[in-house]
């Protein structure tokens, strides 16, 4: 039965990650991996909407709340695609995802090694041709109210310390990786706490970087 209350069929997904839903740039048929899920808010649509469905997190507790989810809502999903391993070593192989989602992940990077092994270890999951929609904190609009703790890392004006990056650093590995952005770069500013950016990228169709 499909569920007639939004939230029932989306669940607590990204308003951003719904939008690549809605323009259709995320279609049936099409393997989607969710690089450090969480207890799976964005996972909703795709387990009960019938996707093939790939995670990971390297919270114990987020993967019991993501496998208890996928159990009610698509109970054929092998346990195995459900998985405790982090961006920087993860046990999927390279290119075995039409989707790649990194939501609110790679700003917990402590230094730039890790950021680039996070960011590295999620793109090598994308098949070529593939979607590659990530959300994460940046400097963009907050310049002047963060404080610098050394290389990217910063203490932002709610109390939180995170790995921020900026517009043109995200124009740089998009090149680098060997992606071309579907959207503009954007960009929230919540209420003058923290900002949050919005990167979406197409992986070429000829794999130039793991």
């Amino acid at each position: 039965m499909i569920p007639t209350d939004l939230g029932a069929l989306v669940g607590s997904i990204d308003i951003y990650l719904f939008d690549q839903l809605l323009r259709e740039r995320i279609t049936p048929g099409m393997r989607v991996l969710d690089a450090g899920c969480g207890r799976g808010r964005n996972l909703v649509f795709f387990l009960r909407e019938g996707y093939e469905v790939l995670a990971f997190d390297p919270d114990p507790g987020a993967i019991e709340a993501t496998r208890t989810l996928a159990a009610r809502l698509a109970p054929s999903l092998p346990g195995s695609a459900i998985r405790q391993e982090g961006a920087e070593s993860s046990s999927f192989p390279d290119a075995c995802a039409d989707v790649v989602l990194s939501s609110a992940v790679l700003h917990f990077a402590r230094d730039e090694d890790q950021f680039l092994s996070m960011l590295r270890g999620s793109w090598r999951l994308l098949a070529p041709g593939g979607l590659f929609f990530c959300r994460l904190a940046s400097s963009i609009g907050m310049e002047d109210r963060v404080r610098p703790l050394g290389g990217r890392r910063c203490t932002l004006p709610d109390g939180t310390d995170r790995y921020l990056v900026d517009e043109a650093l995200l124009v740089s590995l998009t090149a680098e990786l060997g992606g071309t952005l579907l959207d503009p770069i954007k960009t929230t500013v919540v209420a003058g706490q923290r900002s949050m950016t919005t990167w979406v990228v197409r992986k070429s169709a000829v794999n130039r970087s793991a």
